[in-house]
């Protein structure tokens, strides 16, 4: 009877470590992956002005008082972000901008814009806690720009030129943005291509 506990456990053990060996070799090879997987980016949709081309102008009312100006020669590049009171992903994203907005407050504006009736996005407005933004709904924005999905960003340089744009559904995707300004391509998709 001791001899089958015994035989039972060293098993046991033999399986345990056999384990053990398998786990490190998946993490190893998942570590392999993720390097040779690069980021993507914010999805760029080619629809719309193109990266490149002067953005359109547009002087528009925001919703906490005065007046939001989306393009033109600034000074300062302007991030756009196309978002509803009713996506997730949206929501999810408002502290990213936040934290953008602060830290990048030296060269970076950002601006909020949507479409739809004024009384369900200034609650929205008030309930995020979005004073801070200038943040502006109209019809004529989303379709001069083409916008079919939210959330949807918009990078438009000092210069008034659009360097970036494209479907953002994490901070790695608005970055990607930022990146693609830095390299000179319109997106970091274009980037990898010249590279490969």
């Amino acid at each position: 009877m001791n001899d089958a506990i015994l035989i039972s456990n060293a098993m046991l053990w033999v399986v345990l470590l056999a384990l053990v060996v398998v786990v490190l070799a998946l993490a190893r090879q998942i570590g392999i992956l993720y390097e040779r997987i690069a980021p993507m980016g914010a999805l760029m949709m080619d629809q719309g002005p193109k990266v490149g081309e002067v953005a359109p102008t547009f002087n528009l009312d925001s919703i906490g008082g005065g007046k939001m100006q989306v393009g033109g020669n600034r000074g300062r590049s302007q991030l756009l972000f196309f978002l509803s009171p009713t996506c997730p992903v949206c929501k999810k994203l408002l502290p990213v901008l936040k934290s953008i907005r602060q830290d990048e407050s030296g060269w970076l504006d950002v601006a909020l814009a949507s479409d739809g009736e004024l009384p369900a996005h200034a609650e929205f407005y008030k309930k995020a806690e979005l004073q801070d933004f200038p943040y502006a709904l109209s019809t004529d924005l989303g379709m001069t720009y083409r916008i079919a999905k939210l959330p949807y960003a918009v990078l438009i340089g000092e210069d008034g030129a659009i360097r970036g744009k494209g479907l953002v559904n994490s901070r790695e995707q608005l970055e990607s943005l930022f990146a693609a300004k830095e390299a000179g391509v319109a997106s970091i998709q274009e980037y990898i291509d010249q590279r490969a």
